[in-house]
């Protein structure tokens, strides 16, 4: 039986088949000088980065199996960054391990890795910056952010850009680097409730404790202001023109903040229509002198 099994192998090894695959599967390709790579190692390096991938997708679900689906998306941003570190580092030990050289690898990409780094300084800068908006833990999905004088409900962290989605339902696309660059406002980070105001302006000569309940009035009947912590009437200042006054509530939505602060505004033009409080507008006093 032995000699038989023996014969087998001899057989298939001799054959015309075996040799011109075996042949093709140690045909090489000349990269360069110094490297070289036959289509088994090509063949072997696809292997392993295909099994890579599916560990790395079962590590993933096992990762996150008890994490909230909030919890979820913010690690699977920050498991995406190291997942492409991951995918160099077993390609390097695998070329290294079918017998190519690493060392003339980088050596004879010395030159073009300078230039495309050169070339994508900002895509670096977007890569690291983040990273640290994840480690920092300044800007999670679902935030309400303001950057740049623009206002955005965050969608999703990318390796590159953030991507979020304004009030009129138009997606901001923010690389990650003018994080580092510019101020960032973050609405919701210490809750989704935020104060709010609306400023107005009365003629002076009003009366002050009128225009007091009429405010308090106009936001405290709004269905969109909560009631606790309760409105509350700012005098600012005495202006050029006016009296200058500012009531302050607290919404549950910030995102939509404009729409009940415009129904607000409403209220109070009519409530002040109703007792004769007028809004005045700039006036200056003119004085001719006539000099003769």
């Amino acid at each position: 039986m032995s000699q038989t099994l023996e014969d087998i192998e001899n057989e298939i090894t001799e054959s015309s088949a075996w040799e011109t695959a075996s042949d093709f599967l140690d045909w090489h390709i000349n990269i360069g000088e110094g490297i070289s790579i036959s289509i088994l190692d090509v063949i072997i390096v696809s292997i392993v980065i295909f099994i890579t991938t599916v560990i790395l997708r079962v590590a993933l679900k096992f990762l996150t199996r008890n994490l909230t689906e909030d919890n979820k998306g913010k690690f699977g941003v920050v498991y995406g960054y190291f997942r492409w570190l991951i995918y160099l580092i077993i390609l390097l030990i695998t070329l290294d391990s079918v017998g190519v050289n690493i060392t003339a690898v980088f050596a004879a990409s010395a030159a073009l890795l300078i230039g495309v780094g050169l070339a994508l300084q900002t895509l670096f800068q977007d890569i690291i910056s983040g990273v640290f908006i994840l480690i920092d833990q300044s800007v999670y999905v679902g935030d309400i952010i303001e950057i740049d004088g623009k206002v955005g409900r965050v969608e999703e962290i990318k390796l590159r850009t953030t991507r979020a989605v304004t009030l009129d339902n138009k997606v901001l696309v923010i690389p990650n680097h003018l994080y580092l660059e510019n101020s960032l406002y973050n609405w919701t980070q210490n809750g989704t409730t935020t104060r709010e105001s609306v400023s107005v302006g009365v003629a002076y000569g009003s009366d002050v404790q009128l225009v007091k309940k009429l405010l308090l009035e106009a936001a405290s009947s709004n269905e969109n202001v909560l009631p606790n912590p309760e409105p509350t009437v700012v005098f600012t200042n005495f202006g050029d023109s006016s009296l200058d006054f500012k009531v302050i509530f607290t919404l549950a939505d910030s995102f939509k903040a404009q729409f009940p602060k415009s129904e607000i505004r409403f209220t109070i033009d009519r409530l002040f229509r109703e007792h004769n409080v007028s809004i005045p507008f700039p006036q200056r006093d003119i004085h001719i002198i006539n000099n003769k």
